[in-house]
């Protein structure tokens, strides 16, 4: 293991631009064809130091690049290499996600020799194992399903030279810190390891202190925060009204490609059936789907064919759809962070987006921590009038705030403006 020993955190860069960056041509062809020119900050800061070898811990907010911001070190680091080991690994906490990176990895390393497979549960083995003997130089995994491969000799990572910890305040959210440490006690020492994470709770920085070695520190906010291009709203309504006012939503103008979020995945279901009972089709993503139907429902949402995805939070991290044009919580998450991480399928790459929060009355209390986390306020309209609760005078208790009690910190109106 690494002796733990202190980073240091850089200036910020002075790279504007791709062709500015220690990369081969190959990976450069492969940047301008994916339509980048500029990179975000936290490429920009990251990209140099990881080439060079460096550790690296990088903390910025869902949607800032981050995957680029590894996976392109580590094709211009093993452009030369030989093929047929396994150099490179990359941990991420889904399914969805690890098939995002491996996405990318193809796409930024088309022009190399240089081969990638995602290894993850839910789905045969077999595969996996053929390709993780000798065929591929670059593994991307989820840690139950790699832990089982492992376990089975069916992987070598005699040869690695760097690892990646992606998202990892979610793996530790989703209680995969023990199959790390047990993955980490079994790769070579000397390595370089990258953690990136949206936030860096205590659990995050003490892992990252166990194994990384006077890692470069880059931090794009102190805190999390949603992007700078998303409007944010919410309309107060009873929660068995909640499905009408999302029906009235989804025909409003620009929404051409819509996520909801509810919270568990009987509740997906039933929002996603009562979508369809108004003629409304709706892909679904949780848990219990299998990976074949993950699968569909994500490339039916990608390519249009419907647009609107119903997940669970399990899947925020796992959603990389290009023009998502707004996100609407049909419950209120417990926690700014996964407000954070839910909105921010919205508005990447510094495009604009909406976020749209239902909020019941028994929710008005955990909408107000968000604001809090936040550091703004959001524009309420209470909609509790216009869409009665069918069944008798609402139950005593705290009253919704008044309309429109606030607007944005910025003091601008929303980019979307949705009335009934």
């Amino acid at each position: 293991m690494n002796e733990p020993k202190q980073g240091t955190e850089e200036e910020p860069s002075s790279i504007e631009q791709f062709d500015q960056m220690p990369l081969s041509d190959s990976l450069r062809k492969g940047v301008r064809e994916m339509g980048y020119r500029q990179p975000t900050p936290i490429q920009a800061r990251t990209i140099p130091e990881a080439i060079r070898g460096r550790d690296i811990i990088g903390s910025a907010q869902t949607g800032s690049g981050k995957t680029a911001a590894f996976l392109l070190p580590i094709l211009e680091r093993l452009m030369n290499h030989p093929r047929g080991r396994v150099y490179a690994l990359v941990l991420t906490p889904t399914r969805e996600l690890a098939l995002q990176v491996e996405g990318f990895l193809k796409m930024l390393g088309r022009h190399t020799h240089l081969r990638g497979v995602a290894v993850y549960g839910g789905v045969g083995m077999e595969d996996q194992r053929r390709a993780l003997h000798g065929s591929v130089e670059i593994v991307v995994a989820t840690p139950g399903r790699l832990l089982d491969h492992m376990r089975r000799g069916w992987v070598d990572f005699r040869s690695l030279e760097i690892l990646v910890l992606d998202e990892a305040d979610r793996m530790l959210d989703m209680g995969f810190l023990p199959d790390v440490r047990t993955i980490l006690s079994h790769l070579p020492r000397d390595r370089q390891t990258m953690l990136f994470s949206a936030t860096m709770p205590p659990e995050v920085l003490r892992l990252s202190h166990d194994f990384l070695t006077h890692p470069h520190l880059v931090r794009m906010q102190e805190r999390s925060a949603a992007a700078a291009g998303i409007s944010h709203s919410a309309f107060l309504v009873g929660a068995n009204r909640k499905t009408d006012v999302l029906c009235d939503l989804l025909k409003q103008e620009g929404m051409e490609s819509v996520l909801v979020f509810a919270r568990t995945k009987h509740r997906v279901d039933r929002v996603a059936h009562q979508l369809a009972m108004r003629g409304v089709k709706a892909g679904v993503i949780h848990g219990d789907k299998s990976q074949a139907q993950r699968v569909r429902a994500l490339e039916g949402f990608r390519r249009g064919h419907h647009v609107v995805l119903v997940a669970t939070d399990i899947a925020a991290r796992g959603i990389d759809v290009e023009g998502i044009s707004c996100v609407i919580n049909y419950d209120i998450p417990q926690d700014g962070d996964t407000y954070i991480h839910r909105v921010g399928r919205t508005a990447r790459a510094q495009t604009q987006g909406a976020a749209i929060s239902l909020v019941s009355r028994e929710e008005v209390d955990d909408f107000d921590r968000i604001e809090q986390h936040l550091g703004i306020k959001i524009t309420r309209e209470d909609l509790s009038e216009k869409y009665p609760s069918p069944v008798g005078p609402p139950p005593a208790g705290r009253r919704y705030p008044p309309q429109n009690r606030t607007t944005r910190s910025s003091g601008q109106r929303p980019r979307h403006s949705y009335r009934f």
